[in-house]
């Protein structure tokens, strides 16, 4: 079960990176609360298939305040990490968000009381000690677009405790749409502020941004199903891997020798 989860890990990290890098490119024409608003809608829109075939029966939840927690987690970490990713570079806002895995295993042990040993510890740890490599930490830290990365780390970890904790009870995939229910509507709140409409071409860039967060979300929903958040966690550190691949090839950002050191 742990070795699934940790695949459904990795799987979902990939889908991140590849969502993370296309907000990077769409948020050159829009800005990315509407950028936000689009992922949910489109995301919405490739999960009604499922809902259609299994039924609005498998959506009856008598957690719905959990529901509406993750989602309100969920929107707060995606426009700080939109908007950050719009004003930093990939591998930079990545490293910073690399907290999220280091909170998320202490609210693993503090409030879902998962038994946390010591090698879980030392995985998240020594993946924590990767990113400040890359990040070098220095006065940049406290630049505005760092602190936004930061608080979306924070949230990030929430979100996914939320996660877990709904899927003790929870279809992975009803958890999804139900985010995506109340996801969409409260993301164009902040969106109609900052409205431009998106050009064809950026529409289909936001169709595929959108299909790469829904995959990771599911495979997210299932890591969290198959083992403990502590057993899993640690390998969202491999997003890093993927999003210094897709900055080099996509915007020139090329990893230097410490980005190497720190993902290795």
């Amino acid at each position: 079960a742990t070795s699934r989860g940790a695949l459904y890990m990795v799987g979902s990290c990939a889908g991140f990176a590849v969502m993370m890098a296309l907000v990077r490119l769409v948020s050159a024409e829009i800005h990315p609360f509407v950028a936000a608003f689009f992922r949910s809608l489109f995301g919405l829109a490739f999960m009604l298939p499922w809902l259609a075939v299994a039924g609005v029966g498998k959506l009856g939840t008598g957690r719905l305040s959990m529901h509406a927690l993750r989602s309100l987690l969920g929107l707060a970490a995606m426009l700080s990490l939109f908007l950050a990713l719009s004003l930093m570079p990939l591998a930079e806002a990545t490293a910073l968000t690399f907290t999220a895995p280091l909170f998320a295993t202490i609210g693993a042990a503090l409030i879902l009381g998962e038994q946390v040993r010591l090698r879980r510890w030392t995985a998240a740890l020594i993946g924590f000690a990767g990113a400040l490599i890359i990040l070098k930490p220095g006065a940049q830290t406290l630049q505005p677009a760092a602190l936004l990365a930061l608080a979306a780390a924070a949230l990030i970890a929430g979100a996914m405790l939320s996660i877990k904790a709904l899927s003790r009870t929870e279809h992975p995939n009803a958890i999804v749409i139900i985010m995506g229910l109340m996801m969409t509507p409260a993301s164009l709140v902040p969106a109609l502020f900052v409205w431009s409409t998106p050009s064809a071409a950026t529409f289909g860039w936001l169709i595929a941004l959108s299909a790469a967060a829904t995959c990771g979300q599911l495979c997210l929903t299932r890591a969290f199903a198959a083992a403990d958040a502590s057993a899993v966690l640690p390998f969202d550190f491999s997003r890093l891997v993927f999003v210094s691949i897709l900055g080099f090839d996509n915007f020139g950002e090329r990893p230097d020798p410490a980005t190497w050191l720190g993902a290795a």
